[in-house]
């Protein structure tokens, strides 16, 4: 059994996490439950960092909030002094409304509605990373009006296509993200972004895939932006203040994942760098990463309560929950794998094989294949693993099963930080017909 974090069985043959025991998590807020390690995300924000200060390199560290975002989500980013990375008007009103400071604010997207870009100029944010011409020219527009200005990064895709899966491959030619490198859009860019009274161009911003266990495609990348600073400089008179190579780091969700130390991202991006701005006589500029999933991808568990189960003679035993592809759709998304344990039985031996399944009206509504564990009992609890990532912010009301609470754990305190959502909610943004509709 792969622990993550502070995770540990306790003496009563319970997982315990933060110091907090699991099922009395469940009774307390009951299940479906998010429960965070708060001191991995500490512990892994550090090593980024610390990784950076190791190099001596300027740079931010922006949390990808995309991977899961809250008010206590972004205090806590804020705390532990990392910039905030939104792809939307509703994680930056979220972002503003935790407290976050602006200007460590970087807002992406490959559609931004003109609202949403008129709320990053309101709010005088750090940067936009610009996707697409429609975009420049929306900006441009804006800001003009308002005689305001914004700092811009330009989106750029690379054609490094990342070891990973296709659905979250992002830095290939052939991408909704971002300017075409090999084409010269990204020459075209620059050159209407250095014309603009408004705007001002920091720099680069490149992003290759998430899950990545290795540093190939992020050298790769780095590369290919340094093939084309020359002639960005001598066409435009563009050097890079701020280069942006994304995140994409991998965790291990099951056995064969092999990530990294944040320090050997760092270690390898930053001294690429650093060798390819002396051989073009430049100065470093600030390096810029944007970790979500490696930062709070494996301190994130789900309790479930098993309910009914089912055995198929020489076929499978499944065994249901009280969620499903309502809090965890990556599975039925793309195939995503996941492990787990009996959060009250946690260290019995595993005698049987079980396939998890969700409880929504779906066959492919199933969690785990393939699971190893004791002879369950209906009221048992199921801890899975390494949900913090795309679990609680791609949650939904399929079924109109109510979205579930969520808990940050330290030093052997719980907190609320997401309210379990009510058959009430559920109905609150309804609109009744006031009269019969004769159709």
């Amino acid at each position: 059994m792969y622990l993550h974090g502070t995770s540990k069985i306790n003496v009563a043959n319970r997982l315990e996490i933060g110091g907090v025991d699991t099922t009395e998590l469940a009774v307390e807020y009951g299940t479906p439950l998010f429960v965070y390690d708060v001191a991995l995300i500490r512990q892994r924000a550090e090593g980024f960092k610390q990784a950076f200060e190791n190099e001596g390199v300027a740079y931010q560290v922006a949390y990808a909030s995309k991977a899961f975002s809250c008010l206590a989500m972004y205090e806590l980013a804020s705390e532990l002094d990392v910039s905030i990375d939104v792809v939307s008007g509703g994680e930056l009103y979220t972002a503003l409304a935790a407290g976050v400071d602006p200007g460590r604010i970087h807002f992406h997207g490959n559609n931004k509605s003109r609202d949403e870009l008129q709320m990053a100029i309101d709010a005088d944010i750090g940067c936009v990373v610009v996707d697409n011409f429609y975009e420049l020219r929306e900006l441009e527009a804006l800001c003009a009006a308002q005689r305001r200005g914004m700092d811009i990064l330009l989106r750029i895709t690379p054609g490094v296509e990342a070891h990973t899966h296709e659905f979250i491959s992002t830095g290939q030619e052939d991408s909704k993200f971002g300017f075409d490198l090999e084409s010269n859009q990204v020459s075209e860019a620059i050159r209407l972004s250095m014309a603009s009274a408004h705007l001002t161009l920091l720099g680069i911003h490149s992003h290759i895939g998430s899950q990545i266990f290795e540093t190939d495609g992020f050298v790769l990348a780095v590369e290919k932006v340094f093939e084309h600073l020359g002639q960005w400089r001598a066409e435009e008179g563009f050097v890079p203040s701020v280069l942006n190579f994304g995140g994409g780091f991998g965790i291990r969700y099951v056995e064969g994942d092999t990530p990294l130390p944040p320090s050997a991202y760092v270690s390898k991006l930053v001294q690429t760098v650093k060798t390819l701005t002396q051989q073009q006589g430049i100065d470093v500029p600030e390096i810029w990463i944007e970790p979500g999933r490696s930062l709070v991808g494996d301190a994130g568990t789900t309790l479930y309560t098993i309910g009914s189960t089912k055995d198929i003679p020489n076929v499978r035993r499944y065994l249901s929950v009280d969620g499903g592809m309502s809090d965890n759709l990556r599975p039925a998304l793309y195939d995503a794998k996941y492990e787990g344990v009996l959060a009250n039985r946690a260290s019995e031996p595993t005698t049987e094989v079980y396939s998890v399944a969700g409880k929504c009206c779906e066959s492919g509504d199933m969690l785990v294949w393939d699971l190893p564990l004791p002879e369950v009992q209906h009221e048992d609890v199921l801890a899975m693993f390494c949900t913090g990532a795309y679990g609680y912010s791609m949650a939904n009301n399929y079924n109109r099963i109510p979205r579930p609470a969520v808990v940050f754990v330290e030093n052997g305190k719980s907190q609320l930080v997401v309210k379990r959502e009510t058959y009430e909610d559920l109905v609150r943004l309804d609109v009744p017909l006031k009269e019969k509709v004769e159709l």
